[in-house]
């Protein structure tokens, strides 16, 4: 597959499907294993804005891990003038020049790589793509650090394009600052500050900037205190682009041509096995909540089948999580397993936490009904994963999470 259409299919995970988020990464969870086809990998622990943002900074982290390879030091002094192809649309080696162009004075850029609409496709001519890319390891003196940036059009009225620039909930992405805008022209932004790994075990920081404009162009860019995404010694304390920096490159009116050269964005489809819309499964979920523990509900959110709440008893904060979804039938559940009369297919488990929380432990009721209808619930003893403990145990029993799955309430959310 062509890199731009490898790219295309990452951003659309990211936004029709950020399935961010997770990347990402998308803060996996054992309650979402089994999707299938482009809702495969999208994750129980996320909301839609932390689809885009698990990952912290998927479109940007997509585009990084798709643009490899060796690229030549070059100084981003004075880069040349991008030129244009005949029909208009940008070539990735004039990515790379406009990218360069936009950097700060004085620093130098390597391994630097890019696709555009521009470049030639398997006609060997240029083939409109879904979206553009560039990449480069940024250098002002202090350290290398990986820069990023992805450019693609989305239906600025669909949820998944208002998820990109909503900032994540702090139960399940762990960040250290995240701020939007709205601009003079209507455009939304986002800034966000947080960690390649939740858990920050190696310390490399990730920060990821995001313009959607209100013709759906959006624009992704995502930058690390080390010269790659993964795998390398930070370099530098923070990533080589200030926070104003990274903005004036995202906003930069430059890439909007590049967008008016890119497929326009299809209609999106509800995912397989999306599930009930997150108000209906959010309202369910804490409506179903043990009455008599004296349980208050604090932050929650959700998205299409997947809802969570933390909740509080007075002996401190548990965080719970539901993925309701349909069409799961080869889906094994979670644990130790039983069949019920109905033919349910009942699974219990206790595990530790999945994201480094000291202390964490997670308590798991999955149950997958005959026609494949699945109901997954989960607790921890903390407020997010990547939070050490706040309780010894989660704030509910594995029988009251059994009893919330095998509800029938949820069998009117087919």
């Amino acid at each position: 597959m062509p890199f731009e259409d490898r790219l295309g299919e990452a951003m659309r995970h990211t936004g029709g499907s950020f399935e961010l988020g997770e990347r990402r990464d998308l803060v996996e969870s054992s309650l979402i294993r089994g999707r299938r086809r482009l809702a495969r990998r999208r994750t129980a622990a996320v909301t839609g804005s932390v689809l885009a943002l698990a990952v912290v900074g998927l479109g940007g982290a997509y585009a990084a891990g798709l643009v490899g390879g060796e690229g030549g030091g070059s100084s981003v002094a004075a880069p040349p003038k991008p030129t244009r192809q005949a029909d208009g649309a940008m070539s990735g080696e004039q990515m790379v020049s406009l990218f360069k162009s936009l950097l700060p004075a004085g620093g130098t850029v390597t391994k630097e790589q890019g696709s555009g609409p521009g470049d030639p496709g398997t006609s060997g001519k240029p083939d409109a793509s879904s979206a553009a890319s560039v990449s480069g390891v940024f250098d002002d003196g202090n350290g290398p650090g990986l820069v990023a940036l992805g450019v693609s059009r989305v239906d600025p009225a669909a949820e998944a394009g208002g998820q990109q620039v909503t900032c994540p909930a702090k139960a399940l992405v762990d960040y250290d600052s995240c701020r939007t805008e709205q601009r003079p022209d209507g455009s939304r932004y986002m800034l966000l500050q947080g960690y390649e790994n939740p858990n920050r075990g190696d310390l490399t920081k990730a920060w990821r900037a995001v313009l959607l404009t209100p013709k759906g162009t959006l624009v992704d860019a995502s930058e690390w205190n080390a010269p790659t995404e993964k795998g390398s010694r930070v370099s530098r304390e923070t990533p080589p682009l200030t926070a104003g920096q990274l903005k004036a490159l995202v906003v930069s009116p430059k890439w909007l041509s590049v967008a008016d050269s890119l497929r326009a964005p299809e209609k999106a489809d509800r995912p397989v096995g999306s599930g009930p819309s997150a108000e209906a499964v959010e309202k369910q979920l804490i409506a179903l909540l043990p009455a008599g523990k004296g349980l208050k509900a604090g932050e929650k959110g959700g998205q299409d089948g997947y809802a969570f709440v933390v909740v509080d008893d007075g002996k401190g904060k548990s965080l719970v999580q539901i993925n309701v979804q349909s069409g799961m039938s080869d889906v094994v559940p979670e644990g130790a397993t039983s069949t019920l009369a109905d033919g349910t297919v009942l699974g219990l488990a206790k595990k530790p936490g999945e994201k480094g929380g000291a202390g964490v432990v997670s308590w798991i009721a999955d149950t997958v009904r005959p026609d494949g209808f699945r109901v997954v619930v989960s607790a921890i003893n903390s407020e997010s994963q990547h939070k050490a403990a706040t309780r010894t145990e989660p704030a509910l029993t594995l029988d009251e999470l059994k009893a919330i799955a095998l509800d029938r309430h949820w069998l009117t959310l087919k």
